[in-house]
């Protein structure tokens, strides 16, 4: 097998297509319903139609959410409200229908799939469809350790654009994106920071269970000093995933970019899937027009990194607690802007007014 190099993904994504884009646009123009009156709405019809190279904009049929899971070494140093090695437990809450967004997904008929990166536990614990994809148990301490080894890397990406292909091929028309990690905003952080080039207490923020000001310090420590392994091996992404990412992020950057290779529209959930995209756009620069950012997650790090790739945010509601569940909530008003549309009748010409009758009289 050659060695894998994101660069090479630059010549294989094409942007949306851009003149469906404009016929989209010409046609929301003609619509009964004033143009500016739907706001958001518009925008992602137009997006939508682009991405499938379609007009009017055909409905979202098959939808589904992609979770990858995985644990972090870096969660041993107390910057996480949950205790390090736990990710399963977030896992199992999924699976029996008692997380967030089990919830939503269950509300909203959208099937669920997780997939284990590197989750620490026994397989044993999951169901077989969910831990048989695993590249390793964990992912190192990125303060003092690589989070992968190269050849683990460059699996776990790997991993990501067979599960990308799996759903393309399967016929999912669009995948909302999240993470079942714990420790894991540490290392997006770190990614982001990098790549943006600011410093580590920019890119803190408290997680999505949330930290105490002690943790909130340990873990821009750990930034700053995974930041420091960081820097030198910016040239190189899948060299940076292992430095200081792991092997569910390094999964997710590959699910994202050949999504945009299957030409598979994606929403973003918070940090981690942001980090990973930030990394996709590294590599491919046309990538990030195949995505959109569901929600702001509170994390100061997905603001840097949205702002750098120009994804603004379809909501704000204060939703922190990840797992995808604030992007799932973005779903339904994607569903709506394709819905209206698509269906929304155009406006009729007006009807040519009579022509005077000719004037005749006697001389």
């Amino acid at each position: 097998m050659s060695r894998l190099n994101l660069d090479d993904f630059s010549d294989l994504i094409e942007r949306p297509d851009s003149g469906t884009r404009r016929d989209a646009e010409e046609r929301r123009e003609r619509l009964t319903v004033p143009p500016g009156a739907l706001g958001r709405l518009d925008e992602l019809g137009e997006w939508l139609a682009a991405a499938q190279a379609s007009v009017p904009v055909r409905a979202i049929e098959q939808p589904r959410v992609v979770l990858f899971a995985g644990d972090h070494g870096v969660a041993e140093l107390g910057v996480s409200a949950r205790e390090s090695g736990t990710a399963h437990r977030l896992v199992r809450g999924v699976l029996e229908g008692a997380s967030p967004v089990a919830v939503l997904a269950r509300r909203a008929g959208v099937p669920v799939r997780i997939v284990d990166a590197g989750l620490d536990c026994d397989p044993g614990l999951l169901p077989e469809e969910v831990s048989r994809h695993r590249v390793r148990r964990g992912s190192g301490r990125i303060d003092i350790e690589d989070a992968l080894t190269p050849e683990e890397t460059e699996q776990a990406v790997r991993l990501g654009m067979a599960i990308a292909d799996e759903e393309a091929d399967s016929g999912t028309d669009l995948v909302v994106l999240g993470d079942l990690s714990v420790g894991g905003t540490t290392p997006a952080a770190t990614l982001i920071a990098a790549l943006c080039g600011t410093d580590a207490s920019v890119v803190t923020g408290r997680g999505g269970a949330g930290i105490d000001d002690l943790a909130w310090m340990r873990k821009c420590a750990a930034i700053r000093d995974a930041l420091r392994r960081a820097r030198p091996v910016l040239g190189d992404q899948l060299e940076l995933l292992a430095a200081v990412g792991g092997a569910d992020l390094a999964a997710t950057t590959g699910f994202l970019l050949q999504s945009a290779v299957r030409r598979m529209p994606v929403i973003l959930d918070g940090v981690v899937s942001a980090a990973c995209a930030l990394v996709g756009q590294r590599a491919a620069f046309r990538a990030p027009d195949w995505w959109i950012a569901g929600q702001v997650s509170g994390e100061p790090a997905q603001t840097k990194a949205l702002d750098r790739m120009a994804l603004n945010p379809v909501l704000d509601h204060g939703v922190t607690v990840g797992e995808g569940a604030g992007a799932l909530l973005a779903l339904p008003l994607v569903q709506a802007a394709a819905a209206l549309a698509a269906e929304l009748p155009e406006r009729q010409p007006e009807p040519a007014e009579p022509e005077a009758a000719e004037e005749t009289g006697a001389m």
